[in-house]
């Protein structure tokens, strides 16, 4: 190889790693302490909680970077985390374990989980860095067909269900149409649906929190029964409106796990970082993690 090639070479495969740790613009607003703050500060907090909740916007690109750049801030801080998704549903569990322990080819994976429509970039370099690390890989959610049941006929739908199917969705739920969570949903929904249909609409998305709730407290509780002097992280990666102003998702891991220590992220794209007003977003997370928008 001559000189010429091999500097080629250097630089094609320096490339290739200054990319894959390329700087993705951002700002840390702290809300407990009501000023920003930055990135390696905030992970040194939340590294010490029992359950971090990731509020995205999805298909954002420096959104799915900051997410990864997250788990990898938990790594040099500890070793026991759990990776848990929304993007998963429960019933393709089994199928996300054989692929982390090897057993079942990426292609024959993605054929039979349901992966979203933008997996391969945004949440595949997730699910390959917890393999990576031995981590386990929770696939929180309800099955979408499920769901939808519950959007048509509401949660009389459940109760049909045969025993191989109730594992699929959570034991117990409470699902109040009279709570802040319940108004910003309505808000959300405007004024398209009629009222019976927003409440078996709200019953869908509450299964989906006490669903998802579920799955990181019986993950958490497992790993903590496997090693007792421990506590073990749960990272879970959800929509925003699952997680933000400690409602939907958090507070039914709250209700389920009341001692837990937990930390609430919202990741904001903007589109000016040296013009944002906290106000809107104030209370949406114990971080807010501003980047720039697609």
């Amino acid at each position: 190889m001559t000189r010429m090639r091999f500097l080629a070479l250097v630089l094609v495969l320096g490339g290739v790693g200054l990319s894959a740790q390329a700087y993705v613009p951002n700002r840390v607003f702290d809300s407990s302490q009501g000023q920003f703050s930055d990135f390696e500060s905030m992970m040194a907090v939340v590294a010490k909680a029992d359950v971090v909740f990731v509020g995205e916007q999805h298909d954002d690109p420096n959104t799915h970077r900051l997410e990864q750049a997250i788990l990898e801030g938990l790594r040099r801080r500890r070793g026991d985390v759990i990776l848990s998704l929304e993007m998963f549903e429960r019933d393709v569990q089994s199928r996300l374990d054989e692929f982390r322990a090897g057993q079942l080819p990426e292609a024959d994976f993605l054929a039979t989980a349901r992966p979203w429509p933008r997996y391969a970039t945004d949440y595949k370099p997730m699910v390959d860095f917890a393999i990576a690390h031995q981590w386990p890989v929770v696939a929180a959610n309800i099955p979408r067909p499920i769901a939808s049941e519950i959007g048509k006929l509401g949660l009389e739908v459940l109760a049909s269900k045969p025993d191989a199917e109730r594992a699929w969705f959570a034991s117990e739920w409470t699902c109040p149409d009279t709570d802040a969570y319940f108004a910003r949903f309505k808000e959300a929904m405007g004024s398209h649906p009629s009222e019976p249909e927003l409440v078996r609409f709200y019953a869908a998305q509450c299964l989906k929190d006490e669903t998802m709730a579920e799955s990181i407290v019986s993950a958490w509780q497992w790993a903590r029964a496997a090693t007792p002097d421990t506590r073990p992280l749960v990272v879970h990666y959800d929509g925003a409106f699952h997680s933000d102003f400690g409602q939907g998702t958090v507070a039914r891991v709250q209700r389920r796990l009341p001692a837990a220590r937990i930390a609430v992220i919202s990741v904001i794209p903007v589109v000016d970082l040296d013009q944002i007003h906290t106000g809107e977003h104030l209370k949406k997370g114990d971080y807010l993690l501003f980047t720039i928008g697609k």
